[in-house]
């Protein structure tokens, strides 16, 4: 105690006097000891207190907010990293330090549930609790800071950005937000943003009143119920970049994953799923449909033909939107040419598109027909978009011919060397859908004697498989040398399955009491031999033919055709005997064709995506 006395300032000294006695006093051995033990515990007590607040800690709000300063809420976000911190530390306890500290911020306000923009398009929730109370000031925790500099927005959002979750007041019981509203979606249990086919829908109210399409989130988790699917998430691919909102409905729409999960698809590979929301338009609203494809007019009792819609194993196809797909084929021609298989395929178009336009008066046969049976060419103009959807009649593809016999008569034959006489006019087109196989199961092609003619030479006998390869080898010759692939795309569509039961179409075969699809593929019939011949050729042809296989989808549909509803009307034979006059080979509309536009929809727009990327 002398040694400390002795260096205390007598009548308060001076200043220098003062600070050598307190260094003097701090010379010993114990003092120093307890000023480095007193001041490493005061460390360690302050970083405790700091780094581990405690909501019962009256401290922890204190050091928090020394802590939290405005380089967490700043503009410059991209700096909320682990170092962040320090200047507000320095600048707390060294206020007039060289450190430049910026004025205090705000935190931004705590986004709202029905909020127009959100961060959480599509990311999953990280390991957190999921809410935090609402305080004034708000402390952000690590996994809530700012997104980098080129922090994503409603316009330009994907899946590869870094964003977290908002903080929400009153969190809402399964729902995750978009980039324009709030959706209800499944629970979802992978947060990884990978790409996968079997992702869960999104369905938002609007689709739900409309009866739409799920879009796939490609999020790997499961998928969502199918029976809600949003129309409009199919929009134009041209018309949209990836990660655009679509105006209409407010949902956001990765066309990247989307894309994608169409293209590694099998469209034809799936089952028919029975969907509310179908037919894709009122059965009875279109009136251009042909009575023998009338089914609901001509008194068919049973509606649920009309209901199912083709879902295949690996993705979902579009709802087709007949207002986009007019968009998409503005200025364009689109030709069927074939059989009345393609006829049917052509009205349930022209009826689909039809009823999507403002002003139906501006859609009109080019020639005013009202019936679309017996001539050789039909064209419907759609005026507003100067876009006409046509059909050629053509069943065979190659032409019927006249030639004399040897009793001077003419007879029937079919010119396996020359295309259809209407070929000419259609060859210009922007868009060619062909198709021919029901008149080769008819009795005169299926004998082959004394039909089938190459040049001047009619064969005695032909087998009707060898005629088939015959006549579609002069089709794709055709094709390679008129059809210009740099500004026509061709499809050929597939043998639509017939459903006769105990005769054909003209020996009394019916197929009146089958009112559900086939739902076991071990009772499907084995694949066509000549749909076998006609892949051969497509594949060693120069132009790229895209083959729409429908052929298994329709063999499930035994119900779909009109059978004994095809006409309204009856002949005196017909009305004594009318389970011998059926129709099991055409389809009722709306019914099976309209899924095939649903595939021709969706072959368009991939097409129309990959030319954008060439």
């Amino acid at each position: 105690m002398a040694e400390v006395t002795k260096y205390q300032p007598i009548n308060g000294g001076n200043l220098v006097s003062d600070v050598k006695s307190l260094f003097s006093i701090l010379k010993t051995k114990r003092t120093m000891a307890f000023a480095y033990g007193f001041m490493f515990a005061f460390v360690v007590f302050t970083a405790f207190l700091a780094f581990n607040p405690s909501s019962s800690s009256s401290f922890s709000p204190y050091f928090s907010n020394i802590f939290t300063g405005s380089s967490f809420v700043g503009s410059n976000s991209s700096n909320a990293g682990s170092g962040s911190q320090y200047p507000s530390f320095i600048s707390y306890f060294f206020p007039n330090s060289s450190i430049q500290q910026s004025s205090p911020v705000m935190p931004p306000p705590v986004p709202e549930v029905n909020s127009s923009r959100s961060s959480n398009v599509t990311t999953q929730p990280q390991p957190q609790p999921p809410t935090v109370e609402k305080e004034p000031p708000r402390v952000k925790n690590r996994t809530e800071e700012s997104v980098p500099e080129n922090k994503p927005t409603a316009g330009n959002l994907t899946r590869d950005s870094v964003v977290s979750p908002p903080i929400q007041t009153q969190p809402p019981v399964g729902t995750v937000k978009n980039d324009t509203q709030t959706t209800p979606v499944t629970e979802v249990k992978d947060s990884n943003q990978t790409e996968s086919r079997n992702a869960p829908p999104v369905v938002d109210d609007q689709a739900k009143s409309s009866g739409m399409k799920p879009m796939p989130l490609n999020n790997g988790s499961s998928r969502a119920e199918e029976k809600n699917v949003p129309t409009n998430f199919t929009a134009p691919l041209a018309s949209k970049q990836k990660g655009e909102t679509n105006s209409d409905s407010g949902e956001s729409v990765n066309q990247k994953d989307w894309v994608e999960s169409l293209k590694n698809c099998d469209f034809f590979d799936g089952e028919w799923v029975l969907d509310d929301s179908y037919p894709l338009y009122k059965p009875g609203s279109c009136l251009l449909i042909d009575e023998q494809f009338n089914c609901h007019l001509n008194g068919r009792p049973d509606k649920n033909y009309e209901k199912f819609r083709w879902k295949p194993k690996k993705c979902d196809l579009p709802r087709l939107d007949g207002g986009r797909m007019l968009d998409l084929l503005k200025g364009k021609r689109l030709v069927f040419v074939g059989d009345s298989l393609n006829r049917n395929m052509w009205e349930s178009l022209v009826c689909i598109l039809r009823n999507s336009v403002k002003d139906q008066s501006n859609v009109f046969e080019a020639h005013g027909k009202q019936v679309f049976r017996g001539e050789a060419a039909y064209s419907f103009i759609f005026k507003d978009y100067n876009f006409t959807v046509e059909f050629f009649v053509s069943p065979f593809l190659v032409r019927e011919w006249e030639m004399p016999d040897k009793n001077g008569k003419t007879k029937e034959t079919l010119r396996l060397d020359l295309v259809g006489k209407s070929s000419d006019q259609y060859k210009e087109a922007d868009i060619i859908v062909f198709n021919t196989g029901h008149w080769w199961t008819h009795e005169k092609t299926s004998r082959g004697k004394d039909y089938y003619q190459e040049g001047s030479h009619v064969y005695e006998e032909l087998n009707v498989l060898e005629a088939f390869r015959k006549a579609i080898t002069t089709w794709a010759r055709w094709v390679d040398k008129n059809i210009n692939p740099m500004k026509s795309i061709v499809f050929f569509r597939g043998y639509s399955a017939s459903h006769f039961s105990g005769g054909q179409w003209n020996s009394g075969g019916q197929c009146d009491s089958e009112i559900q699809p086939i739902k076991n593929e071990t009772y499907l019939r084995h694949y066509p031999p000549k749909m076998v011949v006609l892949e051969k050729v497509l594949k060693g042809m120069k132009t790229h033919v895209t083959y729409l296989n429908i052929t298994k989808m329709t063999d499930f549909r035994k119900d779909g055709h009109p059978s004994i509803y095809r006409k309204q009307k009856l002949t005196e034979e017909e009305r004594r005997s009318p389970l011998r006059f059926q129709d099991c080979s055409h389809w009722c509309l709306p019914g099976v064709p309209d899924a095939w536009n649903e595939i021709l929809y969706a072959e368009l727009l991939l097409k129309q995506q990959q030319q954008k990327r060439t």
